[in-house]
């Protein structure tokens, strides 16, 4: 007498289930890969060439032929002859791109405080005007790499964008005006100048104005025979 017993008849046809379950479940997973990790970027990046290649490859800025840097991402100005960005909080030394975000410090920080108050000192020393010192010359963005500055802060340092370039204040308050960003379809942020693109003017303004080069020696000779 044979016995059954341990044998499921349904085992052949749960295998092939199962080996049907697993070849749709590999194809599923190859398709949208190609559909969604190949196709749906590339077709991305390549209508953000066509439609807007400078912002979609980072809004890189250059000058006398080399990467000067993005006009999205702030970034320090010490020189004289240069408009200063607002104060970064992001990274050790600040403006560090790889380190983005705010100093996190409360309202009520004594550290805060502190920062503020020896901010105005440098500011009123190195820009003097009347009335107060602008929020956006001593405080910090949320991700520090904020690449605007208000434009009250941009015409404090007029006189002394002037001092240093020799251009006349009038014509520095064009090209600030010239570069002041209003607000967002008229209703959102504030008023902004982007300070990298501010101070590219600046400077191709000062190189127009700087004299002409002396001859050569060997020129000059040759004019005087």
């Amino acid at each position: 007498m044979s016995s059954t017993f341990g044998k499921n008849p349904g085992t052949k046809n749960g295998g092939s289930a199962m080996r049907e379950h697993v070849v749709t479940s590999i194809r599923l997973l190859l398709s949208l890969t190609a559909l969604l990790g190949l196709a749906y970027p590339i077709a991305v990046w390549g209508a953000a060439q066509l439609l807007a290649a400078k912002a979609s490859s980072g809004s890189f800025e250059t000058a006398e032929g080399r990467v000067v840097g993005s006009s999205l991402i702030g970034q320090k100005f010490a020189a004289a002859e240069h408009f200063r960005s607002r104060p970064s909080a992001a990274g050790d030394g600040g403006w560090d791109a790889t380190s983005s975000g705010g100093s996190n410090l409360a309202p009520t920080s004594r550290k805060l405080a502190d920062s503020v108050k020896a901010a105005v000192e440098v500011v009123r020393k190195d820009d003097p005007a009347e009335g107060p010192v602008q929020a956006d010359a001593v405080t910090s963005s949320g991700s520090g790499l904020d690449p605007h500055a208000s434009p009250a802060y941009a015409l404090r340092q007029v006189a002394r964008i002037a001092a240093a370039t020799g251009l006349p204040e009038p014509r520095i308050r064009e090209l600030v005006a010239r570069r002041t960003e209003g607000r967002f379809l008229g209703l959102f942020g504030e008023p902004r100048v982007n300070v990298l693109l501010l101070n590219l003017d600046v400077d191709a303004a000062a190189a127009e104005r700087a004299p002409a080069p002396a001859p050569a020696a060997a020129a000059t000779s040759d004019l005087r025979q």
